[in-house]
């Protein structure tokens, strides 16, 4: 007997088109963004399932960035080397548009959804990377509101062109962002910021310039051109501009002072850096550095979600994966009941967090800057939230296997939690929608009238939205008890939203089915406890999902 023959092992998760298999995904960008952006993000799509895509994925995260503080000579460098498959990541996804681009296309092309779609798609490939690509997307966002910065760093940020190393931005055929809020004594309360700015007119970069002193506690992707840092100014809290290298080719101050060994994925390099002298600009005025970076922090939130977004949907594409080829107790896995109700719940998830990220997207290419507003902070609260139980659900799908690093979910699973945490944790998050449902009152006006798109098409649904708004209404901010329960409004908003995108843009089956469970209660406290009288439905839901 040969104890060595393989049998009833699944074939590598290989050669899908994450695109085209991603019905929700691509039904959004089609409606969202049009055909063309569709047939622009094809090939993305197309490469991300490849087995050199997933192997530089692998790759990146297998082989750790490594700190160089001083070169051979004993000169202070402070560089940060990274391994080839993380320059092909990058390369592949600034070449895709995926970085500040948006910010400098014409209204109405949908440039916003599309870029959305393509960092979802490309997410899936490899988690770390996007951090940089996030942030590069992000800063276009605070840069593009001052002419002198913009047509300095929008160019090179909205590039294709990924150009690694340290030169000035005008040698540079691309440029990376970066960004420096949190310090040690005060992590998200960044009013509590102590690295301090002051005014040196004359200095060696254009605007009003200063001279930062301080120590940031997180800065992820240490090797970008240039960061969004926040510093007390003689007028407050304020956001500057601080490249890496000046443009005489000299290095500005920006000493790494170690990486982080952290949980997550291993590709991206977040590092503490300390500041002595270094050169800044400022961005806005002073005192109003949390105003100036506010569009930023939406930026990233959105990513935050479409991150979390890609996640779930590369963890239920791999349960999926297996159920389809593994055999257990005379069956295959997708044909045993209960797994289908596993596997049917877990899409439903997926998709909701689709529709709500790429509706996000579009609210952004339209200007729907109040629904953006509250509704980015609602997704960024729920979506993440829900990404770390969904993934430990289809990590359980494929059983010992899912625990071993080879298949894929490990990585998933140690990305799950990232989300819920930058940007804001989620009390952070929760909060600020308490502040903007009390404070901004037409953020709430804007969300009513996109929960009433679908007004009597579900009385479920109907009767949940009436109890949600009612709650957020009534919400007196002077009041403990708004801060109090400020979860359970988040979430009662954030299922509203995400049933109504459903039952607008989804098939009759998948819309019923997360209405049915996630608002009227047919259904457990975990993954896979959907009510018996929903199992007609899952055939389709499953078929739907890949």
């Amino acid at each position: 007997m040969n104890t060595h023959e393989v049998t009833n092992q699944v074939p590598p998760f290989l050669g899908q088109h994450f695109l085209t298999d991603d019905a929700p995904l691509r039904e959004s960008v089609e409606r969202w963004a049009g055909p063309d952006a569709l047939a622009d993000l094809a090939p993305l799509g197309a490469l991300a399932g490849t087995e050199e895509a997933q192997e530089h994925g692998r790759l990146a995260d297998a082989n750790v960035p490594l700190l160089r503080t001083y070169d051979a000579r004993g000169n202070r460098v402070d560089e940060v080397e990274f391994h080839p498959s993380w320059h092909w990541l990058m390369t592949q996804a600034v070449g895709a548009g995926l970085t500040a681009e948006p910010w400098t296309a014409p209204a109405g092309t949908g440039a916003h959804v599309r870029r959305a779609a393509g960092f979802v798609l490309w997410s899936r490939v490899e988690a770390g990377h996007g951090c940089p690509v996030s942030m590069t997307y992000a800063a276009g966002s605070a840069l593009r509101h001052d002419r002198t910065l913009g047509d300095r760093w929008l160019p090179a940020l909205a590039s294709r062109q990924y150009d690694f190393g340290i030169r000035p931005v005008a040698q540079k055929a691309g440029a990376i962002s970066g960004m420096g809020m949190t310090e040690k004594q005060g992590g998200s309360d960044v009013r509590a910021n102590t690295t301090r700015a002051t005014p040196t007119p004359g200095g060696p970069l254009p605007g009003e310039t200063y001279r930062l002193t301080g120590h940031k506690w997180f800065c992820s992707a240490p090797m970008s051109d240039v960061f969004l840092v926040l510093a007390q100014a003689p007028g407050g809290l304020t956001c500057f501009v601080v490249p890496r290298a000046l443009d005489d080719g000299t290095r500005n101050a920006f000493a790494l002072q170690r990486l982080k060994d952290k949980l997550g994925n291993h590709s991206n390099a977040s590092s503490e850096v300390e500041l002595d002298g270094t050169w800044g600009s400022r961005l806005g005025d002073e005192g109003r550095g949390v105003r100036t970076i506010i569009d930023m922090v939406g930026a990233t939130r959105l990513d935050c979600i479409l991150g979390s977004t890609a996640t779930m949907r590369d963890a239920v594409s791999r349960a999926l994966h297996h159920a389809r080829h593994r055999t257990a107790f005379g069956a295959l896995l997708v044909d045993q009941p209960l797994m289908r109700n596993v596997l049917a719940d877990l899409a439903l998830e997926s998709e909701a967090a689709t529709l709500l990220g790429l509706r996000l997207a579009h609210a952004v290419d339209t200007g729907e800057t109040e629904l953006a507003r509250l509704g980015v902070a609602l997704g960024k609260f729920w979506v993440c939230k829900r990404t770390a139980p969904m993934v430990a659900e289809a990590l359980e799908c494929l059983g010992g296997n899912g625990y071993v690093e080879e298949n894929g979910l490990a990585r998933l699973y140690r990305e799950a939690p990232l989300n819920s945490i930058w940007e804001g944790s989620g009390n952070v998050n929760a909060l600020d929608v308490i502040r903007a449902v009390t404070r901004e009152p037409t953020t709430l006006e804007a969300l009513t009238k996109e929960l009433h798109q679908v007004r009597g098409r579900s009385a479920e649904l109907d009767a949940h939205v009436d109890s949600a708004l009612a709650q957020a209404r009534s919400l007196d901010p002077a009041s403990p008890a708004a801060a109090f329960g400020a979860r359970s409004v988040v979430e009662a908003l954030a299922v509203a939203l995400q049933g109504a995108l459903l039952v607008q843009h989804s098939p009759g089956p998948v819309a019923d089915a997360f209405v049915a469970s996630r608002i009227g209660g047919r259904r457990g406290h975990t993954f896979g406890s959907l009510d018996v009288d929903l199992a007609g439905a899952t055939s389709s839901i499953i078929e739907r999902a890949g």
